[in-house]
């Protein structure tokens, strides 16, 4: 009998380590790292079979004042590498130095790392070099991955107690936007419930945020008119004709759908995630117009790396192809000290997760949360199709707060940078919505100096 648990024993014993490693210098990158990267696994779980990999980079400025925040990117299923290079992180691809075998990495004026402290994290398991150590673990959801990241940030920050007095804010965008304010009400809760350690948590801030599916597919119809992509008759006829719902359509209501159909000619050549920029077709030009169906209003997603890149027109997911390149060289994955064998490829946004969406409605938990003494900060690129600002605006008005500002503009180096408006409820929860002027899905890949403006400010309690 010994001899069978002997095995079983070793197991339970490897699965429980950790493992965290300071990265002094990266390939692509010349010299050595001018800020602290740590890179490491986290098991949760029972048996910890789910192992969480992050990147942790302490502040520029003051690591033991500034913030602390945990990142988490969209999808669900995008690695937080991405959201370190092409939106918030201190290294970005230097695109005019780079070639298809051979990507550099440079410095981002613009990271966030100036002032906060940011994990990194690729949750839920199956992200990034995030895995499992059987195949029943990598079952996830919006609940499940939650409480994970909420035991991962447990841990964590029992393994780093310096960062225990830090200023706690759970951050995220797009898809995020769901789980977020779910982990937020973890932490919350446990702190109420006095569980160990003690967070000083603050607050959340999300980008572009996701919160009901149908509500934000909804949603991109009016933005579309908004924006003088649909022609005033035609919303205000699909308007009457769908009576609001232009997701659960009718199939016999036919002047919704003729209608519906006419949207679908003014959308389908616009790129959801920025309306001002190409859209990158690699349909066949002689392919047919499809009859109307809830496609139109659902964003396609396009593997970059199996399409050769075309000279015409410029689109932004070619510059994705760098972090494939780079993530998945063997000389990268042993400086990330990633674990060898765990993940065959590293895929920037995992679609094929074993995920299950099971709030389908994360309002409910921005309204518990209005309830407590916490700070929150949510902001849309106005050229974002994929999840418009007025949708977003739309649920923040229904938690019924009191109204603190009036809508008015922000301004970075004289100009506008975007559009802003504050809440409260019974002067201990905050809420700050904000546009950003020109930014698209997510914000701070268009427009990284207005961001970095925004985040520094409303973190130091000044007005925006």
């Amino acid at each position: 009998m010994l001899h069978l648990l002997l095995p079983l024993l070793l197991l339970i014993s490897n699965v429980g380590r950790s493992q965290s490693s300071i990265i002094e210098n990266l390939p692509g990158f010349p010299g050595d790292l001018p800020f602290k990267l740590e890179t490491g696994y986290v098991g949760v779980g029972e048996l910890e079979e789910v192992q969480l990999f992050y990147y942790f980079i302490e502040s520029e400025r003051s690591p033991k004042d500034d913030p602390l925040l945990l990142w988490l990117a969209g999808g669900p299923g995008c690695s937080s590498l991405s959201a370190l290079f092409f939106e918030i992180g201190p290294l970005q691809f230097d695109y005019s130095n780079s070639s298809g075998s051979r990507p550099v990495l440079k410095l981002n004026p613009y990271t966030w790392t100036k002032i906060a402290n940011i994990i990194f994290l690729d949750a839920p398991v199956g992200t990034g070099f995030s895995y499992a150590r059987t195949w029943t673990s990598y079952n996830s959801s919006d609940t499940l991955s939650a409480a994970q990241t909420y035991e991962f940030l447990r841990k964590w920050l029992m393994a780093h107690p310096k960062f225990l007095a830090n200023q706690l804010y759970i951050t995220g965008d797009s898809y995020s936007g769901v789980v977020v304010p779910i982990i937020v009400k973890e932490i919350y809760d446990g702190n109420e419930a006095g569980r160990e350690p003690p967070m000083n948590l603050k607050g959340y801030v999300l980008g572009n945020p996701v919160t009901c599916d149908v509500k934000d597919l909804s949603q991109r119809i009016p933005y579309g008119h908004k924006t003088a992509l649909i022609l005033d008759e035609l919303y205000e006829s699909t308007k009457t004709n769908c009576n609001g719902d232009y997701v659960n359509v009718d199939p016999t209501n036919g002047a919704c759908l003729t209608d519906l159909q006419m949207v679908s000619i003014c959308l389908e050549k616009i790129y959801f995630a920025h309306i001002l920029e190409p859209i990158c077709d690699f349909l066949s030009p002689n392919h047919t117009r499809v009859k109307w169906n809830r496609s139109i209003l659902e964003e396609n997603i396009i593997d970059v790396v199996s399409v050769p890149q075309q000279s015409k027109p410029w689109c932004r997911s070619y510059n994705y192809l760098y972090s494939y390149i780079w993530a998945n060289d063997r000389n990268v994955r042993e400086t990330l000290h990633v674990r060898e064998g765990t993940k065959p490829e590293w895929i920037r946004c995992n679609f094929s997760l074993s995920y299950t969406k099971d709030v389908l409605n994360s309002v409910v938990y921005h309204r518990y949360l209005s309830r407590a003494s916490l700070r929150a900060l949510i902001y849309s690129g106005d050229h974002d199709l994929a999840i418009p600002y007025v949708g977003t605006l739309d649920w923040i008005r229904s938690l019924n707060l009191t109204l603190l500002g009036q809508w008015s503009p922000w301004f970075v180096e004289g100009q506008v940078a975007g559009y802003s408006i504050s809440y409260s409820e019974n002067r201990k929860y905050e809420l700050t919505f904000t546009t950003i002027k020109g930014g698209g899905h997510t914000a701070p890949e268009f427009k990284p100096k207005e961001c970095l403006a925004m985040v520094d400010r409303w973190f130091s309690y000044y007005p925006l």
